[in-house]
């Protein structure tokens, strides 16, 4: 503060050095007084001597405050000749300021003087005053507050004087002392000191503002006697001592020097370095001892130990804490217990393979020291003998067992000894669970419940991990619960969102576990993985029928609750709707015709939502309905008159197929029932039809020829149309004449043989006739005959001359040509005539 206000005055010195010559001595600053306090008003006057009269009269004086104009400043011309102007400050609330004074020279501000102004606040009074007597550096040191900054230069002075009783009387004044660098305390010299006399003490605040004084304090000086921290040791264990015992701690100690003659007592605190723990004190310690055992500690644990002292039966100060001291407690035998699950598998008739599973549980507050774990078993038949399984670092064990044995034991050791033992029975039995549920209650736990059964367990044991299709090495998670009356407990280790995981609860009975109960559950579920794909069913000018196949459930997402349909058209204006879950097509409504769209589906759940691939889609033109409309009942009338066109062709009797010739079947034509008109010259001689020599003949048919009309280029000349052999085709049914008339309509499925032959020949003709005997067994035309052969057909054989060609036997044929006269129809002919054919 005094060096601003030096470099201030400079300053301004400077300023008026640079002054021109003829207004160095012009006019000067007058103030009442250059400190005020803090917020208060001050006045200031600057007065132009007349060695500046000559600037005239109407010259104005201008004031500044820093670097800000002050209006209100009143300026008038004394009797003298000279000039002054007054202005007052309402509030000075800046600690150092500059007061300036301006003369107005043309359009510029001349500087004529500037003065320094400082506001600030009396000196506080000082309070807390407290003084300690240092036996190390041999002073006696007082510190105090000193209350709030005056924003002025203070004068601080730690006062004085030696005395005898209740310092009322002063006998002898101490130097003052003055505190270094603005601090608040300050110490008083050994030799300016009368130990076990009483001494006044005080402090002395004083600035411009005015003087404080701090209450006295009246004291003796070795009553304020503050001892140094002692230093702490470890007890260096001997012959003569005790090995430590578990949970205890032995430890020594020294004063310092300076205190080695005053009588004291001493206490100890102590602390774990275990999370959340507190300092622990131990008092009061006898210093002459200078050695303690401390126990009621955690066994195997780190702890932390300070000790101080005071000046005892006489007053005096604490010392401070000596630099923290750690030791480790003695090690003890794991005190736990260890909770257990296990997994059997049959190996074969004789082994089985056990997974077996702990955690150790502290039965004592505090950390245990545990080096391993051992799981033995004793053989039946060998008292005392135990065979170790595994001696592991780690929580669980695989071993081969004997399938007989059902029990082993699992103990925790370390350097100390080892834990009670802790029996494993693997034996599974009693009531299931009735029920098991689960519920997410957070992304990071599971709520799992059950049904307690009946009788109530004395606990469970709750297994859970990744699900499928997670490797079935993966790890899991497992804790038990003592107490059989719940009904369910909250999994928050190792749960994850959108993971499936696999809980197994098992009740655990008196010795034995129950049946296990599985349930698979989620903590969170995600989002659809994809939205149904739109599909369009009808459009028209001002519609759009859609429509999508909902999506199966999947494993791990969340069920849907609506849909969400959006469509944009080309002017990029967005509408949508939304469905329930339930919905599989949507009709978009107040379309325009002959419009571009762009459809998408959105598919959302309580995990979110997701898109469907974009459909784009075209409505129709106004008048292209009506065209669809023209052109189907075009095409529907067209296919009515095909279908009544191949039906007429289809039915109509007189028209034979002109792709494949038509063969009658005598045994099921009308001509099976005819008798033909035998002429009057024509005599047959027919043989005895009852000979039983002879077939019987049931049915004759006989075709008779058309007369053959000669074409335009044949001629009418008898001796050219010579008449040529006519081919008549008779076939003879031979069998019984009494069967039924139905005969004939034999399916193909009978045994019974029908012989049947073929009669080669014309009436008219002057040759012989030939004929054909067939042995087949088939039925006569039962349906559609197969392609006629060569010698059945011979119309398609003849020459160019109209001469039928020779029959040749073939021996690929089933038939035997033979004289036509050993045919038994024209015998019969022959022998009995007309007449004879009534008895058929």
């Amino acid at each position: 503060m005094v060096g601003l206000g030096a470099w201030s005055l400079s300053a301004a010195a400077l300023i008026l050095l640079l002054l021109p010559r003829s207004l160095e001595e012009c006019g000067h600053i007058s103030l009442p007084t250059p400190i005020v306090h803090l917020g208060d008003a001050i006045t200031a006057s600057c007065i132009i001597s007349q060695n500046c009269s000559h600037l005239g009269p109407e010259s104005q004086i201008v004031w500044k405050l820093g670097t800000e104009l002050q209006p209100g400043g009143r300026q008038q011309r004394l009797p003298d000749g000279t000039q002054e102007s007054t202005i007052t400050l309402p509030h000075l609330n800046d600690p150092w300021t500059l007061l300036s004074c301006y003369l107005r020279w043309g359009h510029s501000l001349q500087i004529l003087d500037q003065a320094e102004l400082q506001a600030g606040y009396p000196p506080a009074t000082p309070h807390n005053l407290s003084c300690i007597m240092n036996l190390t550096t041999d002073s006696l040191t007082c510190q105090w507050e000193p209350g709030r900054d005056t924003h002025l230069s203070t004068n601080v002075t730690l006062k004085s004087f030696k005395s005898r009783g209740d310092c009322h009387v002063q006998e002898e004044a101490i130097p003052d002392c003055v505190p270094e660098g603005g601090q608040s305390r300050c110490s008083i010299p050994r030799k300016h000191l009368q130990l076990y006399q009483s001494m006044g003490i005080w402090v002395q605040a004083e600035n411009v503002l005015g003087t404080r004084e701090s209450p006295r304090l009246c004291l003796d000086p070795m009553d304020t006697v503050k001892l140094d921290p002692p230093t702490l040791w470890a007890l260096d264990p001997s012959p003569e001592l005790a090995p430590p015992q578990p949970g205890c701690l032995q430890l020594r100690w020294e004063s310092q020097k300076a205190s080695l003659y005053i009588a004291q007592k001493c206490e100890l605190r102590y602390q774990p370095q275990l999370r959340g723990a507190g300092w622990t004190l131990v008092s009061p310690l006898p210093s002459s001892s200078l050695q303690h055992k401390l126990c009621g500690l955690f066994p195997s644990t780190v702890y932390t130990l300070q000790m101080r002292c005071i000046r005892w039966p006489l007053p005096g100060h604490w010392s401070d804490w000596s630099p923290g001291l750690q030791l480790t407690s003695a090690l003890r035998a794991p005190s736990v217990r260890l909770d257990t699950w296990w997994w059997q598998k049959q190996l074969d008739p004789r082994t089985v393979d056990v997974q077996l599973f702990w955690k150790p549980i502290p039965l004592e507050e505090g950390r245990e020291q545990i080096q391993g774990y051992l799981v033995s078993w004793r053989p039946s038949g060998q008292a005392g003998t135990v065979q170790p399984l595994c001696n592991t670092t780690e929580l669980n064990c695989t071993f081969h067992l004997p399938s007989e044995v059902q029990e082993v034991a699992l103990v925790a050791y370390n350097t100390a000894g080892t834990s009670h033992p802790t029996p494993v029975v693997f034996l599974r039995k009693g009531p299931p669970l009735g029920g098991l549920h689960t519920m997410a209650r957070d992304p990071h736990s599971l709520w799992v419940g059950w049904e307690p059964p009946s009788p109530q367990p004395r606990g469970y044991v709750i297994e859970w991990g990744p699900g499928p299709p997670s490797p079935t090495g993966s790890h899991k998670t497992w804790k038990m619960e003592h107490n059989g009356s719940i009904a369910g407990t909250l999994l928050q280790e190792n749960i994850r969102p959108f993971q499936l995981y696999e809980i197994t609860v098992t009740p655990l009975n008196q010795d034995t576990m129950g049946p296990p109960q599985h349930i698979y559950a989620y903590s969170q579920e995600t989002a659809p993985s994809h939205a149904p794909e739109l599909h369009l069913k009808h459009i028209d000018k001002t519609w759009a029928q859609l429509e999508w196949v909902p999506q199966a459930p999947e494993l791990g997402k969340s069920p849907l609750t609506h849909y969400t349909i959006f469509w944009t058209n080309a002017q990029h204006q967005s509408f949508s709707t939304t469905l329930n879950a339930s919905s599989h097509d949507f009709v978009l409504p107040d379309l325009e015709p002959a419009t571009l769209y762009h459809v998408h589906l959105m598919a959302a759940s309580q995990a979110g939502a997701t898109n469907s691939t974009s459909l784009t889609l075209m409505t129709l033109a106004p008048g292209e309905s009506k065209l669809h409309i023209i052109l189907s009942l075009f095409s529907l009338l067209l296919l009515l008159v095909c279908l009544c066109g191949a039906a007429r062709l289809c039915c109509r009797p007189s028209k034979k197929n002109p792709l494949w010739p038509s063969i009658p079947d005598p045994a099921r034509s009308s001509l099976g029932s005819w008798v033909p008109t035998v002429m009057a010259e024509e005599v047959f001689q027919l043989p005895s039809l009852w000979d039983p020599s002879l077939p019987p003949i049931t049915k004759i048919t006989v075709l008779e020829e058309e007369e053959k009309k000669p074409g335009p280029w044949e001629s009418n000349d008898s001796s050219a149309t010579c008449s040529l052999p006519t081919l008549v085709q008779a076939y003879v049914l031979q069998g019984d004449p009494r069967a039924p008339s139905m005969q004939p309509q034999l399916q193909s499925g009978s045994n019974d043989q029908v012989l049947y032959g073929q009669v080669l020949g014309s009436p008219t003709s002057p040759g012989q006739g030939h004929y054909i005997r067939c042995d087949s067994t088939q039925p006569l035309l039962g349906g559609l005959t197969p392609s006629p052969k060569s010698y059945e057909n011979l119309w398609f054989q003849t020459s160019p001359l109209r001469t039928p060609e020779p029959l040749v036997p073939n021996q690929e044929d089933d038939c035997v040509f033979g004289p036509l006269l050993d045919f038994p129809l024209l015998q019969g002919l022959q022998v009995h005539g007309v007449e004879g054919l009534g008895g058929f």
